[in-house]
């Protein structure tokens, strides 16, 4: 597995864990080492959920500016995105300081955010006139009210986290152990599947 993406399970829980400084820039590396490592948590039938956290400082910046006159090599960014729709297992992003860019948009491929206090999430492409390009204008406005979106993508500003919960941005804000508690909200989810999986013959059955 990759440096910049390492890969553990635990209690049944994969945990990826970004380490690119200094902000986790989603660099060619990073990015090939998140597929690589989706792709194993996703075929390891021992895995029930998946967290993909970074640094106390943060979770990612976006694009690695490092790299901005270099070759992009695959996969891309919206590549990423894909495997994240395409998995077959609930995904937990466990934001801590900045999730901003291609940092909020991968966090916005998941299925569950919590976030630690004080940290901040927000698409400031605009500043470097660009507009996010994962997806980040088609999935920011279907969770948070269109207006605040659009606010957001024109203006580069940040949201507080505590303010993104309020919105249904940010599912859980936690303290102190951000593994444990992401951890934690992807078996519980898990939970709920199965559940959903075990009702729903009956609640089909006596609808029709």
């Amino acid at each position: 597995m990759s440096d910049v993406a390492s890969y553990a399970v635990r209690d049944g829980i994969a945990v990826i864990t970004m380490n690119n400084p200094p902000v986790n820039g989603l660099g060619n590396a990073l990015r090939a080492g998140l597929m690589d490592a989706l792709n194993k948590a996703d075929a390891d039938p021992a895995v029930k959920g998946v967290v993909i956290i970074g640094s106390t400082k943060f979770f990612s910046g976006g694009a690695d500016i490092r790299e901005f006159n270099q070759k992009r090599l695959p996969p891309d960014l919206p590549d990423v995105n894909d495997r994240q729709d395409a998995m077959k297992k609930p995904l937990v992003a466990a934001i801590g300081g900045f999730a901003l860019g291609g940092g909020l948009e991968l966090a916005l491929g998941c299925h569950y955010r919590v976030a630690a206090p004080k940290s901040q999430v927000g698409l400031p492409e605009v500043k470097l006139g660009i507009l996010p390009g994962s997806g980040g204008t088609q999935r920011l406005p279907r969770i948070i009210p269109m207006a605040e979106a659009v606010r957001l993508m024109t203006t580069g500003a940040m949201l507080p986290v505590e303010k993104a919960k309020e919105y249904g941005l940010i599912d859980e804000i936690i303290q102190g152990d951000a593994i444990g508690r992401a951890t934690k909200e992807a078996i519980q989810a898990v939970q709920a599947a199965v559940l959903m999986a075990a009702i729903m013959p009956a609640v089909i059955a006596s609808s029709s």
